[in-house]
């Protein structure tokens, strides 16, 4: 992980196989970080000052030289086979046009892309995704509010084994959809894929302060998860918020992802939890005895919040889902049993957690451990809550450790992708219309109780 000074920082890309220059940006910048790929494989990151600007192509090169030598990366993996990608958004068209620009850039032959606008207030998001202007770009409205359910109606949506899911506010890397596939073909027990998630922009100090407290890149070392091989560097697996990767940077097999329920449509963005719905997903994945990996080649760029107020949200929304998180893993009897024998490295964990967004530089909102531990209590009372509600409606609430040998599926995924498998593509697609004026790409942009079993669980013999 390259460290930054708290310092307006420029984010860029630099590879070891390109011919050596200097590098000059906007005179307000005083470093770089610079992701170091050799042929286009992320090797790390460094970080360069910069005087007014500008750092010379020795200076880059000696920061370079920190780094193991170009000959010892292995190129990351790619294939070719087909690939959805859904992103879940609700009321952030320009956000949404972004990510679809950086997602249709994509060097992947075979990619589709199911947009679903969970419960908007307006038709912008529609307007935007018939802006893109492509044919391999689906719309889907869900009138049920909440990333969860997005993902889990995108999921049912999906016609491919290998379904990717990313936010509204990334951009993708151009091979990111190969390598996923890539990933998946390289090792045929994966069920699920998480790759880097890295800063967009550093301009403002929320940004460097979110960077540092967010900690989402897990670095470019390819890793491999199962509970028949508990990872040395984290005692509290698999119960370890943020160790398998986040739902900004996620792929499953639809198979396994269906297998065990989906996402927890009680918890997410759009729902009182506020977040958590992608750590319980993960570790759900791997107590199922599902493969589970992390694919450095497989990157994308996240846009972190840039102001005082939508930071002190976003971290107060990750203290809550955090919160029903633990909830989820305390009503079930047997995640409980496991947990509670990992609890004294859990509470060092989050004293660790709380040291690091201390250390984030001073835009951090002040929030000590009293208001965490009070966002976290609010978080589990919350999943009591909501769980009971979505149970009731009829959603999602899988079971945190499934039985031996179940396919579990919601009846609404099942439902809806059956519906998927027998329609005709007609009027399936958004066509083209007019595409509005490209906005400034990124780096110009930088310059300027036991849930066992929610009431429709059904088996689904065709997962």
């Amino acid at each position: 992980m390259a460290m930054t000074p708290d310092v307006p920082t420029w984010v860029g890309e630099l590879d070891r196989l390109a011919p050596a220059r200097d590098l000059e940006v906007d005179r307000r910048f005083a470093a770089a970080r610079l992701l170091v790929t050799v042929g286009g494989t992320p090797q790390g990151q460094v970080t360069v000052p910069l005087r007014a600007g500008r750092a010379t192509a020795a200076e880059l090169s000696l920061a370079v030289a920190a780094l193991p030598a170009a000959g010892t990366v292995a190129v990351a993996p790619s294939a070719a086979d087909p690939v959805t990608v859904v992103v879940a958004t609700r009321n952030r068209p320009e956000s949404l046009a972004r990510c679809l620009r950086a997602v249709l850039a994509s060097d992947h032959p075979a990619l589709s892309v199911v947009v679903v606008d969970n419960d908007p207030d307006d038709e912008r998001t529609e307007l935007a995704v018939r802006a893109a202007g492509s044919d391999r770009v689906r719309y889907v409205r869900e009138p049920r509010r909440g990333a969860s359910i997005g993902r889990n109606r995108g999921l049912a949506e999906a016609r491919t084994e290998i379904v990717a899911f990313t936010d509204d506010d990334t951009e993708v890397d151009p091979a990111w959809a190969s390598r996923i596939a890539g990933a998946f073909a390289a090792d045929p027990e994966l069920a699920c894929v998480s790759g880097p998630v890295l800063a967009a922009r550093l301009g403002s100090p929320e940004e460097r302060a979110a960077d540092v407290a967010l900690a989402w890149n897990k670095g470019f070392t390819p890793r491999r998860f199962t509970l028949a091989e508990p990872p040395a560097d984290s005692p509290i697996f698999p119960f370890a918020p943020g160790l398998f990767g986040i739902g900004a940077n996620l792929a499953v097999r639809a198979g396994a992802a269906r297998a065990v329920g989906g996402f927890d449509e009680a918890m997410g963005p759009g729902t009182p939890t506020h977040g958590g719905e992608d750590c319980e997903f993960l570790v759900r994945m791997i107590l199922a005895g599902n493969v589970l990996g992390y694919a450095p080649g497989a990157y994308l760029w996240h846009h972190h919040r840039p102001d005082q107020a939508a930071l002190n949200t976003q971290l107060e929304g990750y203290a809550i889902g955090l919160g029903s998180f633990l909830a989820k893993v305390a009503l079930s009897p047997q995640g409980r049993s496991v947990a509670l024998r990992r609890l004294p490295a859990a509470v060092a964990r989050l004293r660790h957690i709380s040291d690091r967004e201390a250390g984030a530089g001073d835009a951090m909102p002040d929030s000590g451990l009293l208001e965490r531990g009070g966002r976290i209590a609010r978080g589990g009372w919350a999943y009591l809550q909501r769980s009971r509600e979505v149970r009731r409606n009829g959603g999602a609430v899988p079971p945190m450790l499934l039985p031996a040998r179940s396919a579990l599926v919601p009846a609404h995924i099942r439902r809806a992708a059956e519906a998927a498998r027998v329609r005709t593509g007609a009027g399936a697609h958004v066509g083209p219309t007019a595409v509005p004026a490209p906005r400034p790409d990124r780096q110009a942009e930088a310059e300027a109780g036991d849930d066992r079993g929610a009431a429709e669980l059904a088996r689904n013999s065709a997962a």
